[in-house]
């Protein structure tokens, strides 16, 4: 299914994620309902650890390690929701040989860019990455072999973000949109 706003896009890709709640044994349960369809589904996510969040790191890190079990398990990439708790997350991700790993709107030093791009992950960058200028950094260093590009956190156009994103890694758009679609395929393609 193409997005009407931007239908040059890949289709959508269907996934599952996580809603924190108080009461984690509420996710288990929706885990375990979900987990039968996940043949049906192309990715895990948006998964991963919010330590700014009110729901306690304990149930955060027993649900993720449950997600990203299942994720290898069955060989679906992860897209990370990652606030406050990068090394936890690089600490959970490591035992695990996951298909691909697509940091979502990443907001992170250069150092925390380095460690997850040596790892082979993939970091997306969208409208907030322009209002932290050690995020701007860490996209400026980012190969765009690893890099994705996003809108979901703001009304910015597509092609303005891959304008911005272009400009600030000098590139020409065209050539970001190609190597951009190059890692989407990578990871659905394969």
């Amino acid at each position: 299914m193409q997005h009407s706003r931007y239908p040059h896009a890949p289709s959508h890709r269907q996934g599952f994620g996580a809603l924190f709640r108080r009461d984690s044994s509420l996710e288990t349960r929706r885990i375990e309902e979900i987990v039968p369809r996940f043949g049906e589904v192309d990715l895990v996510g948006e998964i991963g650890l919010d330590y700014a969040g009110t729901v306690g790191r304990e149930a955060q890190l027993r649900i993720f390690r449950e997600q990203l079990d299942w994720a290898e398990r069955l060989g679906k990439p992860v897209v990370l929701h990652c606030v406050k708790a990068f090394e936890a997350v690089m600490r959970e991700l490591a035992p695990h040989a996951l298909r691909a790993v697509i940091f979502h709107g990443f907001i992170g030093s250069s150092q925390q860019a380095a460690e997850a791009i040596k790892k082979g992950y993939y970091l997306s960058f969208g409208e907030r990455t322009f209002r932290s200028p050690r995020t701007v950094e860490a996209l400026r260093r980012t190969p765009v072999e690893n890099l994705f590009a996003e809108t979901d956190e703001s009304d910015v156009p597509i092609e303005e973000i891959y304008r911005r994103i272009a400009q600030a890694k000098d590139l020409d758009p065209e050539l970001l949109k190609c190597a951009i679609y190059r890692n989407y395929r990578e990871i659905f393609e394969r």
